[in-house]
């Protein structure tokens, strides 16, 4: 097994395109190196990418905020523009393990980690959050939805690394939101969760709308009906009980020891309204 640390993305870019066997990214560790000891994954290269000039850092730009991807999730809740843009996707990634582990993980690797249950993938893809891939041949932006295909499995081509996650500067009068159920009360892994970004006009009426499932599909459910639910309306009780409708009807779940198919179902609503709620007021909505 190899170790490098290089100091820029071509270069790690270059190590990866050119790996022989198995290669893995480290960035927080707290995902890849439980992998490793549970024997799951025994890359041949591992390419640890803090010592990379940018990634370890949150930029604000006049078109929102790029955080590379070796930011750990303790920076985010430290960064007062990013949780005063955007709390949701904050409030997500501080439900990402321990203290301790929140000093190490970073949304990115939750991303690329592939989990149906991820904390923050479903506040990313509700905030219409975007990865930026370097690879052999340049860069790309996809939508962080476009990333996982499958438990374990992303989109990611051969060589290509998710450099940073960027989120757009809010528009005016705009919230969003992130809550899961968990068997305990904290430190466990989601048994389902929802995310929900809305942008309100004037008058209170929701001009826009975000909604994402998390643990009820092989990846995040991205609900435009339920979005459809709610634009053009104010959140009134109404709307609340469509939308709550549509998320059940939505969901894919399956049936294990953490909960039912009807259980998840159900559950899928209730945190949908919830989270509803919380982004229209945050929103300013009354």
């Amino acid at each position: 097994m190899r170790y490098i640390r290089p100091l820029s993305i071509e270069d790690a870019v270059g190590q990866l395109a050119g790996a022989a066997g198995p290669a893995a990214i480290l960035a927080g560790g707290s995902d890849l190196l439980v992998r490793m000891k549970g024997g799951f994954v025994e890359p041949e290269l591992i390419i640890d990418i803090k010592a990379i000039e940018g990634l370890s850092e949150i930029r604000e730009t006049a078109d929102g905020f790029s955080i590379g991807a070796a930011v750990p999730c303790a920076a985010l809740g430290e960064n007062a523009a990013l949780n005063k843009a955007w709390p949701g996707v904050v409030e997500a990634a501080k439900l990402i393990g321990s203290k301790q582990v929140q000093g190490r993980c970073t949304i990115t690797g939750n991303l690329c980690n592939a989990s149906p249950a991820a904390d923050s993938v479903p506040a990313l893809v509700a905030a219409g959050a975007r990865a930026l891939i370097a690879g052999p041949s340049g860069k790309r932006t996809v939508p962080v939805e476009a990333v996982p295909t499958g438990p374990g499995k992303t989109s990611l081509a051969k060589g290509e690394i998710i450099e940073a996650i960027l989120l757009d500067r809010r528009a005016p009068r705009s919230g969003d939101a992130y809550l899961r159920f968990i068997p305990r009360t904290e430190m466990d892994i989601a048994v389902v969760s929802a995310g929900v970004n809305l942008t309100l006009d004037e008058h209170g009426v929701v001009k826009s709308a975000r909604v994402a499932l998390g643990a009820v599909a092989a990846t995040v459910l991205l609900v435009e009906e339920a979005a459809e639910a709610l634009i053009g309306r104010k959140l009134d009780e109404a709307a609340l009980e469509r939308l709550a409708k549509v998320c059940a009807g939505a969901c894919r779940p399956i049936d294990d020891k953490r909960g039912t198919v009807e259980f998840r179902r159900k559950v899928a609503g209730v945190l949908a309204r919830r989270a509803a709620t919380t982004a229209y007021a945050r929103a300013g909505g009354k």
